[in-house]
């Protein structure tokens, strides 16, 4: 079974931790907030209280191990770099990195970021799936039969609760988290839209036609939804 190690254990981290021990994924949870591992324990395989900047304690907990690494950093950019560039080191194969910006961005790929996520806002660069759909606007290859991707909801899902769509009863599906475009006035009277960011979503959470799903399940049930 592949084995997936978090780091930081946020809002984005703890619903990813999360969604991949839904689907029976050996997953170790890492962060040095002591409330926030304790929130996942019982949850993950592992949670472990770290600071993931000292190389010397993820050699000893055997991070090398792992088949992906997926780094939630909040606090500061420095450590997300120092962590990536640590755990390549370390050989993880493959680092998935959340970034704040195209700046964070360049930076972590030129430390050896496999894979830049930039949940905040839609990621400008699109991987060769997407293009098979134009439903699906990102994929995240997990394993060979699993996969994250963030695609618009379908119409017959509008204005229903995620209870009421049972997707994990129906399609064995995760939603990891809901995106959507919120109006606003602007000083000059004018409407613009800001996004806002789900993440974690419960089963009272309705869903919202134009609403963007990023789903965490095998390929194939993830299919049957893009095709409804």
């Amino acid at each position: 079974m592949r084995q997936f190690v978090v780091i930081g254990l946020g809002r984005f981290g703890s619903s990813i931790a999360r969604a991949l021990s839904e689907k029976d994924f050996d997953v170790l949870a890492i962060d040095k907030d002591e409330a926030q591992v304790k929130a996942m324990e019982g949850i993950v395989s592992q949670a472990v209280v770290l600071d993931a900047t000292d190389e010397k304690s993820l050699r000893e907990l055997g991070v090398q191990d792992f088949d992906t690494a997926i780094v939630s950093m909040g606090d500061t950019v420095e450590d997300s770099i120092m962590i990536t560039l640590t755990l390549k080191e370390l050989g993880v194969r493959q680092v998935i990195v959340k970034a704040r910006g195209d700046l964070h961005s360049k930076i972590l790929k030129k430390v050896g970021a496999d894979r830049i996520t930039i949940p905040e806002r839609e990621m400008a660069d699109r991987l060769a799936q997407s293009l098979a759909s134009p439903k699906i606007f990102d994929f995240i290859e997990v394993s060979e039969t699993y996969g994250i991707v963030e695609m618009v909801v379908p119409k017959r899902f509008a204005n229903k609760t995620l209870s009421e769509l049972k997707l994990r009863e129906k399609y064995k599906v995760s939603v990891v988290a809901i995106k959507r475009k919120i109006p606003y006035s602007k000083p000059d009277g004018s409407t613009d839209f800001k996004e806002e960011f789900i993440v974690g979503p419960g089963g009272d959470d309705e869903v919202i036609s134009g609403d963007v799903f990023i789903l965490l399940g095998r390929n194939e049930d993830i299919d049957k939804i893009r095709k409804l």
